[in-house]
């Protein structure tokens, strides 16, 4: 026979099993670790973002007060984002979430008949434009006015589901307390919604938000 069996199989260089199992949950934590901090950093970016949109405009809003705003290097923000206009989609997204929120807050003060239900939704519109510094209006209807010349940016396409996902949940609240054709008294409540922002944002006040509400209780009384 040639050579004992040890040297035909020479004995593998693997850690024991402890010591491997440990290196693995070493390297997982790195990996989980570095996920979490690609994640923050991207909803920092994101948030940042949001924040400069919403107070100066997509035209206004350069990537470079993004990243100072985010804290990174605005090669960090294309490392993330190819361009603007995704960051911008990004933001839109983030934006859709927090409007579904409030939504659900609004829903929740709400009572259930028509003219209290009419009251409350315009009262607390009053309520936000009021009390939020430089306030002005709605997000999604501020950016895509400034995209109008691009019916194709992904941006319009967000606001558009935002805007109809605002819609239908206020045609299943006009249901819930009665109102006939809720589908059409939500369209043309949500009309009178964006017209009262407007048109706030132009004179000041309250009285758009107010003449809205007034208009609104006669739309639901309808047949």
């Amino acid at each position: 026979m040639r050579g004992a069996t040890s040297d035909r199989f020479p004995q593998n260089n693997f850690p024991s099993t402890p010591v491997f199992v440990n290196v693995l949950i070493s390297i997982l934590k790195r990996q989980l670790t570095m996920r979490m901090r690609t994640a923050e950093t991207e909803a920092r970016i994101v948030e940042a973002a949001y924040e400069c949109f919403w107070r100066s405009g997509f035209a206004r809003t350069s990537v470079d007060g993004i990243a100072e705003r985010a804290k990174v290097t605005k090669r960090t923000i294309y490392g993330y984002f190819r361009s603007k206009d995704d960051l911008l989609a990004a933001v839109l997204t983030h934006y859709r979430e927090l409007a579904a929120e409030r939504l659900k807050r609004i829903g929740d003060r709400m009572p259930a008949d028509r003219d209290g239900l009419i009251d409350s939704y315009f009262g607390q519109l009053m309520g936000w434009a009021s009390t939020t510094p430089r306030w002005s209006g709605s997000g999604f209807t501020r950016l895509v006015v400034e995209l109008a010349d691009l019916p194709g940016h992904p941006a319009r396409a967000i606001a558009k589901r935002a805007k109809a996902e605002t819609e239908a949940w206020l045609a299943r609240k006009l249901a819930n307390a009665g109102v006939p054709k809720p589908q059409l008294r939500a369209r043309e409540i949500a009309l009178l919604t964006e017209g009262a922002m407007s048109l706030t944002l132009i004179h000041g006040g309250r009285a758009y938000i107010e003449a809205a509400a007034q208009a609104a209780k006669h739309l639901v009384k309808q047949k």
